[in-house]
């Protein structure tokens, strides 16, 4: 207890003394007797106390231990080390370790095992389908932030997954020690690596497939590359490689023929004696879709616009143009994904109804021959009026328009479209893609327009003759790509669909090994809040088995999510749905029979030495594990180290100086009521 401390104690005994004779002896110095002593010291024992209350004294006690350093075991649980080693062998290593008397007295001991993610363990089973030891040291030197640690990594070097791992560096206390697992020859190889392949492909257009041929290997060689999709091959070359030139960047362009999934598979030609052909081919796959819109133009004239709108939205083989009379049938409209109203007149009536019925997207253009009364009247996007006058009108391109790209499109030295003299009043929010100029005048008008208030998206066009547009981009380009493009972009636009679901899912297409499969799902509530209490489920159904089971998906954070490890490799549909709710999504996905744990088949004992270096640690291999013991159990550097530890406790209970103060107080007031003192 400091001397300061002890002073203000004195001090409280005094100051409770003083105030105590000045009440009852010197205020009352006639009074006599026993009553007047016990009265006294209750009163003292009351103000005592609460003194002592003020001062809260404290006395520190010292507690000395003895902390050792940490020694940490992690193991590779990987289906490689199957080949590498056995079970019983790793396993009696560790044992031998953990059983060793001076390591235990110098250290304290943890196991760990790792695959996918790290975890503590007290046994070993090499059924992990990747190896990720970036991560399992990261988080050990998170978790093991205080005192000196040294970790025996048991492993053959060869990761699958994470960042390189021999570029981490480890916190100043901890340092690595590697035993080499495995067969350590490097033997002559040919492998297949990363492919790089879209996840989808429009149906008749080409798409790219990007992989890397890889040889490991002292001597100049050649070997066949195949691409195969669905067991066809579709191209094939001859590469070299040698001991400097090592590796290979394959680039091919295939075109998508026929709608569905299609597994690619790349295969090069294996060498004479080559002892690993696991990984001399390698599968991954593609879903073409057939995404054609069919846009359909409505119209009871002739006129050349049709044909040129026709043939520049044909130009993407994704897009099919129908032309149809406004006479046309309900049915006929809903195979439509998209609208042109071309001209509108009293005709279109029946066409109008169904647009106000199933809130479909359209385009409007207007021209010398629309019926601007009846378009007044049947519709509430736009109003126009005035004197009816055609003129011809020159565009202006607003080049601060933003809902979708314009590309290289230009309107400089454009002709003239053939629109109304008018007042034209746009009752939607809009954005407008062209002005109006009219003999050398910009006027403040529309010419060119797309409305964006409700979900149903509209575009006006105030003009005719589009079709000199097209002609004049071809004279300025000799070509018509510019102003297709433009029309493309409008048609997509206009096409979709896109509102926010309240059931959102996040999945691969393709998996290449069971092991990465997993299905996210997002749900939302009607204000489009995260709900973190729903009860979501899926049911996976496989295509070409009858496997069907239903799992739950259980909450991870700010999504739910169903790990789907277990299954074989197949196709699969799912549908996901939310319990006490009409709500379900449904999706497919593929997993491939890869398996990276048996691409390669020599330890990586060069990478793991790098590591331990990085690391003041020191390589071993598993024959020389009494090298590694005799280093841990004499090492300087793990002595076990004894420290104190400084304990401030209350010299007494503020509890008890309470109930002390309350006891004198009932105490004394209960003797002076008895007395009549009060």
């Amino acid at each position: 207890m400091e001397l300061s401390t002890v002073f203000f104690i004195v001090l409280a005994v005094a100051a409770a003394l003083t105030l105590v004779y000045f009440q009852y002896f010197y205020k009352n110095p006639g009074k006599k007797g026993s009553l007047k002593f016990i009265l006294a010291a209750l009163r003292f024992i009351t103000l005592f106390c609460g003194l002592l209350l003020l001062i809260n004294p404290k006395f520190v006690s010292k507690e000395y231990f003895v902390e050792k350093a940490n020694l940490i075991l992690l193991v590779d649980n990987s289906i490689s080390m199957e080949d590498a080693s056995s079970e019983e062998e790793v396993t009696k290593a560790v044992e031998q370790i953990k059983g060793n008397d001076d390591i235990s007295q110098r250290f304290t001991i943890h196991q760990y095992g790792f695959g996918n993610v790290i975890a503590a363990t007290d046994s070993i089973q090499f059924d992990e389908g990747n190896t990720n030891i970036s991560n399992a040291l990261s988080t050990l030197n998170d978790v093991f932030v205080n005192g000196n640690n040294a970790i025996v990594l048991f492993s053959d070097g060869n990761q699958t997954l994470g960042r390189d791992y021999e570029y981490i560096t480890l916190n100043k206390n901890s340092n690595v020690h590697p035993v080499v697992i495995g067969d350590t020859t490097q033997y002559e190889d040919i492998s297949v690596g990363l492919i790089n392949v879209n996840k989808y492909a429009f149906l008749r257009n080409s798409f790219p497939i990007e992989s890397t041929i890889r040889y490991q290997g002292n001597r100049p060689i050649s070997s066949t590359v195949t691409v195969s999709i669905n067991g066809n091959r579709v191209h094939q070359e001859r590469i070299k490689l040698s001991e400097t030139k090592n590796s290979q960047t394959l680039n091919t362009l295939v075109e998508a023929q026929s709608v569905g999934f299609k597994t690619i598979k790349i295969e090069v030609e294996s060498l004479q004696n080559e002892r690993n052909t696991a990984n001399n081919s390698k599968e991954t796959a593609i879903e073409v879709i057939d995404e054609k819109t069919n846009v359909a133009i409505i119209s009871d004239m002739l006129h050349p616009d049709i044909g040129a709108l026709k043939k520049s939205i044909e130009s993407n083989e994704q897009r099919s143009v129908t032309l149809l009379k406004p006479t046309a049938s309900e049915s006929e409209l809903e195979d439509m994904g998209l609208l042109i109203l071309y001209q509108p007149n009293r005709n279109f009536r029946s066409v109008y109804e169904y647009l106000s019925n199933s809130g479909a997207n359209y385009f409007t253009i207007t021209g010398s021959k629309t019926d601007w009364n009846f378009l007044n009247s049947v519709q509430e996007s736009f109003t126009i009026s005035g004197s009816g006058q055609t003129e011809d009108i020159l565009p202006v391109l607003n080049n601060t328009f933003g809902l979708f790209g314009l590309g290289d499109f230009t309107l400089d030295g454009f002709p003239p479209l053939k629109g109304t003299l008018a007042d034209i009043q746009l009752n939607k929010d809009s954005e407008i893609l062209v002005y109006q100029q009219l003999q050398g005048i910009n006027l403040e008008k529309p010419l060119f327009a797309i409305l964006t208030e409700s979900n149903t998206k509209e575009a006006v066009l105030f003009g005719e003759d589009i079709w000199r547009w097209r002609a004049q981009v071809y004279r300025n380009e000799q070509g018509f790509d510019t102003f297709d493009e433009l029309m493309g972009n409008l048609m997509v636009y206009l096409s979709s669909n896109k509102q926010r679901n309240r059931l959102e899912l996040d999945y691969e297409l393709v998996f290449d090994n069971a092991g990465m499969a997993k299905v996210r799902a997002s749900y939302f509530d009607e204000s489009y809040q995260f709900d973190s209490n729903a009860n979501i489920s899926i049911n996976i159904k496989g295509k070409e088995n009858d496997f069907s089971r239903v799992s739950p998906m259980l909450l991870k954070g700010s999504f739910y999510e169903v790990d789907l490890s277990d299954l074989e490799a197949g196709e699969y549909e799912f549908t996901v749905t939310v319990q006490d709710e009409n709500l379900n999504r449904s999706g497919t996905f593929s997993i491939m029979d890869f398996n990276p744990e048996k691409q390669l088949i020599s330890a990586n004992y060069k990478k793991m030495e790098r590591l331990a270096i990085k690391n003041k640690g020191q390589v071993y291999y598993l024959d020389k594990l009494e090298e590694l013991q005799t280093n841990l159990s004499t090492s300087q550097e793990f002595l076990p180290v004894q420290k104190s530890r400084d304990n401030v406790v209350s010299l007494i209970d503020f509890r008890i100086l309470l109930g002390l103060i309350a006891l004198s107080l009932t105490l004394e007031w209960f003797i002076r009521k008895y007395n009549g003192l009060i």
